[in-house]
């Protein structure tokens, strides 16, 4: 009996004008996909003119289990004049797609056509185009209708969608407006604000989008780069899944705002007080030969040691340079067995927190290289970076303890 409703499904999704219920599309999508849940939506369309072809999308409403297997066969039903030519037929939709499911029938190909001859047509490339569009659409139009089912559809396959910037520029609008992020506004672990909820709460004055990348959301939210965007009130992205530093080095901008990672470089919150927390020259002065000092027990691992303008609370932080990789990145690359690029941090002191300032007035040479060390271990780990020793980083601490505690 189940047999019989999928040839009938099958025959009846050919002819878009005849009257299919739900139950039958969905009798069909558990045949086709091979689940026995429901999809989450559907789409079934019908296009005439230069090229002719009848689509039936379906999205999944749980993600398959070799998802992240890039790997695994995957791709539409492919029938050209309603005759079946092949399962998964990959291109017909980019690979941060590959969780959709469904059938394609088009009479524009040949009946002997092989998955070479797919990959070199200018007719599957016009198909793939416009069934792209159709996922994102379906996508962006469920954001805008039922928040609650894109919320749940997002925390099964927001990590795909990321892929998306870095793999289909074309589409790169579409698929930033389908992002979800946790931020400072909510506090919570959740993703579920989206780009536009950014700028439609930013501050009077400020010009760019501030995230910050980690290891996961409880040690972006921890961020010592936070303090002085707390202190301001702006809001930040909090990115703490592997594939985010990746994703925002694709992603660049957004309704012509730039994306600004608050780690690299020097800090500029573009706004109109925000100079006012730098120190003038004639201050930072004062520092050139204390930072000199600082600067010649950390010679092999800094690029340079500077006055911070990111911290209130923490005595040190590390930024890196604009263009250097994130520590994400690094762990990424070194997984795929490639060499990451060599690059040091800026080390940033703030001079107005009591340790920097017995650091400053340390006049015992061992002392001082202890404590500058542990400052900078500290600083490394809460950056999600592993320690080269942490054995001497313990001892040091230990002697530390001893010695301010005598």
């Amino acid at each position: 009996q189940a047999f019989e409703k999928v040839n009938t499904a099958t025959a009846l999704w050919m002819r878009p004008r005849t009257k299919i219920t739900d139950e039958e599309y969905q009798e069909f999508y558990k045949h086709i996909a091979h689940d026995f849940q429901d999809s989450m939506l559907w789409s079934h369309n019908r296009v005439e003119g230069k090229r002719e072809y009848t689509s039936l999308l379906f999205i999944p409403a749980r993600p398959p289990f070799d998802l992240w297997n890039r790997e695994s066969p995957r791709g539409l039903k492919l029938y050209v004049q309603r005759v079946f030519i092949m399962d998964d037929a990959d291109q017909f939709l980019p690979l941060y797609l590959r969780f959709i499911r469904g059938v394609v029938d088009s009479n524009d190909l040949s009946l002997n056509v092989s998955r070479e001859l797919l990959q070199h047509d200018e007719t599957v490339e016009a198909i793939r185009g416009a069934l792209t569009k159709r996922v994102l659409d379906m996508l962006t139009k469920l954001a805008a209708d039922d928040s609650e089912k894109y919320q749940a559809f997002w925390n099964e396959f927001g990590n795909v969608i990321k892929e998306g910037p870095g793999e289909d520029p074309s589409n790169k609008e579409k698929i930033s407006s389908l992002l979800r992020f946790s931020t400072t506004h909510t506090g919570n672990d959740l993703k579920d604000q989206s780009l536009a909820d950014y700028i439609g709460r930013m501050k009077e004055g400020q010009d760019k989008i501030y995230f910050v990348t980690a290891d996961s959301f409880r040690a972006a939210a921890s961020s010592p780069h936070l303090e002085v965007f707390k202190k301001k009130d702006i809001e930040v992205l909090l990115l703490g899944d592997t594939i985010d530093e990746w994703l925002m080095g694709h992603l660049r901008d957004y309704e012509g705002l730039s994306l600004r990672d608050i780690r690299r470089g020097e800090l500029d919150l573009g706004t109109d007080d925000s100079a006012k927390d730098k120190k003038t020259d004639d201050e930072a002065g004062e520092y050139d030969a204390f930072l000199a000092r600082v600067r010649e027990h950390l010679d092999s691992e800094v690029d340079q040691v500077r006055l911070t303008d990111r911290l209130t609370d923490s005595p040190a932080c590390l930024a890196i340079g604009e263009y250097d990789m994130g520590e994400q990145m690094k762990r990424i690359m070194e997984a795929a067995g490639q060499t990451a690029p060599d690059s040091r941090p800026t080390f940033e002191i703030n001079v107005d927190h009591p340790l920097i300032q017995r650091l400053q007035n340390e006049t015992d040479d061992q002392r001082f290289e202890d404590l500058t060390r542990v400052l900078f271990d500290q600083a490394s780990l809460s950056e999600g970076r592993q320690l080269a020793d942490p054995g001497s980083y313990v001892q040091r601490l230990n002697r530390l303890l001893v010695d301010f505690n005598a």
